[in-house]
């Protein structure tokens, strides 16, 4: 399938996406892959827009992964806490741009997809737990990004106390109309920076 991630990355560049490395890492990543075999046959895995994967989730629209990945300004070494592992597709970004990603899914099932895919694609640098993503991963913390592929009403204290001096966050928050919001940690200080409306499904809080 790889004219039709071309024509996928032709659409994210179109779209204001510069970034030549996440162009090309959008080129190679097996998008389809990450989309559940049952949901397959029903899904343009190349097109623009979201596939359902299952238990109300989605793998997120082409453009939004790379843009969200643009914006955290991922390089090689980084250490990146992704909440929200859904299908695998956005860690494998991730990790083919050279990131040790750490990923939290709050359903069992689609956490143990994501684990297998993305281990039958040979990413090693990438480590799946089933969780609560509002906990975050304190044992492997402070990160040098964060990012967030589910909506919660407001910004987790936790993830932000995770996140290393200098480091940056990204995620929507709200509910029903959300905005995407980049977080810039300086010392004991935070800068929110709001950028786009998006629409991502609620971030779901664990059971005690």
């Amino acid at each position: 399938m790889e004219s039709e991630r071309e024509a996928m990355v032709a659409v994210i560049r179109a779209q204001g996406v510069k970034d030549p490395s996440i162009l090309d890492v959008m080129s190679k990543v097996r998008r389809h892959v990450y989309i559940p075999a049952s949901k397959r046959d029903h899904a343009d895995p190349y097109g623009d827009h979201p596939c359902p994967i299952g238990y109300g989730q989605t793998i997120s629209q082409p453009f939004i992964v790379a843009y969200m990945t643009q914006r955290i300004e991922p390089r090689p070494g980084m250490r990146i806490l992704e909440i929200g592992t859904g299908s695998g597709y956005q860690a494998a970004v991730l990790a083919e741009l050279g990131a040790e990603v750490f990923s939290i899914e709050i359903v069992p099932e689609l956490a143990e997809h994501a684990r297998t895919v993305l281990a039958a694609e040979g990413y090693t640098n990438v480590t799946v737990k089933a969780g609560d993503g509002y906990k975050g991963w304190p044992e492997h913390a402070p990160f040098d990004a964060i990012i967030v592929t589910c909506a919660p009403n407001e910004i987790p204290k936790k993830l932000v106390q995770q996140l290393r001096d200098g480091g940056r966050m990204i995620l929507p928050v709200g509910s029903g109309v959300q905005q995407l919001v980049i977080l810039e940690k300086t010392g004991d200080t935070f800068r929110e920076i709001p950028d786009m409306y998006v629409r991502f499904v609620p971030m779901v809080r664990g059971r005690e």
